[in-house]
């Protein structure tokens, strides 16, 4: 009973822990993780598509047994670790890819478009490369 407890406190902890960001609030926190202002729209589309603006997004079982994390969807099969100590390729635990703080999700997702582009992300293969969202009032 009190392991289940503590479950339930975490799952609360963490939902009121979450944000769920703005399109303007996104782009200065992009703008100050040092994303380029080229790839602006880009990064934008992919967030809004893969989590919803979301920092506590967990997406759906992928067919590999797989998880997707956090406001960017990292995969768990190759760059968290879901249990136990960080690890993978972005040497980290998946939910440090879930906080407010996105310091850790930008670098680590930085190393994934440096190996794989945007083409990393099926969000944006599918909605993200023609038409992008509007962020000049940003």
């Amino acid at each position: 009973m009190a392991k289940l407890m503590l479950v339930v406190l975490g799952a609360l902890v963490a939902m009121a822990a979450a944000k769920q960001f703005e399109k303007c609030e996104l782009v200065r926190e992009l703008r100050k993780q040092g994303f380029p202002e080229s790839e602006m729209r880009d990064w934008v589309c992919l967030v809004e598509k893969e989590s919803g603006f979301r920092t506590d997004a967990i997406g759906k079982l992928n067919g590999d047994g797989s998880w997707d994390h956090g406001l960017f969807q990292v995969n768990d099969r190759y760059w968290c670790t879901r249990d136990g100590p960080a690890g993978l390729e972005c040497n980290l635990s998946c939910a440090a890819l879930r906080t407010d703080d996105i310091t850790a999700a930008a670098t680590c997702v930085k190393k994934i478009f440096a190996r794989h582009g945007f083409g990393g992300w099926t969000a944006w293969k599918a909605h993200c490369q023609g038409a992008k969202p509007d962020i000049s009032k940003c």
